[in-house]
């Protein structure tokens, strides 16, 4: 399975905060906020992993993550010339995803949850069709909603409707099979003139084969793109890490998955020694 991070957004909800800086290089507490997305992109077991920039943006992300290897992973970057929607990740991504099937989360979404890496190796082993996860909020008319049976199928997705059919909300984290590039590439534009991930998304309802996995209350989604939802993921963020587990840290994955070796771990804590990240990983370190 590949993996895409789209994070193409302008983030004019932001500005001017997102004027000089691309919108997912924003901190969230005490990481970029593309840190959340590809450590979900991680969790779920995906080596190889596309990062969709902004036209001529790429360079501040490169410095960032490079290639991955630190990682024991595979980045690489593609732009979004124009903002085409999120569907359009796929056509984008057409080369990279080859004959895979594919896991795209959204730069901005933050998710963290009691056993959420469980749920997403479940996600990942659907072998056709689409898996979407389903929020709970206590009032969802603001966004899409996903009702769905006993089962984990999808009955309906409805883009803010004004009469609710369940309190689930469809957030920025989708796995396809690989028939998603074809369905991208024939979807019409909507009124607004982007390629909605709801068309894709009702088109593999169409098809009897969109499933769901509701996440509850006990978890914690956050779209942060703009300033209300950016501070209050921080504020979350760290306050969960106050309990010693921390959010996010793509070294803690790549080590328990086996992905880089012990001094290529340690080396990396000792490289942030004077913060509080790299004071986290050294005393990882020193059970290893």
């Amino acid at each position: 399975m590949k993996g895409i991070i789209l994070a193409a957004g302008k983030g004019t909800r932001l500005y001017p905060i997102t004027k000089p800086v691309c919108k997912p290089l924003l901190p969230v507490y005490d990481k970029p906020m593309i840190y959340y997305p590809l450590s979900v992109l991680m969790e779920a077991g995906i080596k190889d992993i596309l990062v969709i920039t902004p036209p001529d943006d790429t360079k501040p992300f490169v410095d960032l993550l490079g290639d991955g290897s630190h990682l024991g992973i595979k980045i690489q970057y593609l732009e979004q010339k124009v903002q085409r929607g999120i569907a359009d990740a796929f056509i984008i991504a057409k080369d990279f995803i080859g004959t895979d099937s594919v896991c795209l989360a959204l730069g901005d979404n933050i998710f963290y949850g009691p056993f959420f890496r469980r749920k997403l190796r479940l996600a990942g082993q659907q072998g056709e069709g689409a898996v979407i996860f389903g929020y709970y909020v206590a009032d969802p008319r603001a966004f899409g909603v996903v009702e769905f049976d006993s089962e984990g199928r999808a009955v309906s997705i409805e883009e803010k409707p004004r009469h609710p059919k369940s309190n689930y909300i469809v957030p920025g984290l989708y796995f396809y099979d690989n028939e998603v590039v074809d369905i991208a590439s024939k979807i019409e534009p909507s009124a607004r003139g982007e390629l909605e991930i709801t068309s894709v998304n009702e088109e593999y309802l169409k098809r009897g084969n969109l499933h769901v996995i509701p996440l509850g209350k006990e978890f914690s989604w956050f779209d942060a793109g703009n300033p209300d939802s950016l501070y209050e993921a921080a504020g979350q963020i760290r306050a969960a890490q106050r309990s010693g587990r921390m959010i996010g840290c793509l070294e803690e994955i790549a080590w328990h998955n086996r992905w880089i070796e012990k001094d290529q771990f340690l080396e990396i804590a000792r490289s942030m020694d004077k913060t509080d990240y790299g004071q986290y990983l050294a005393s990882l370190g020193e059970d290893i």
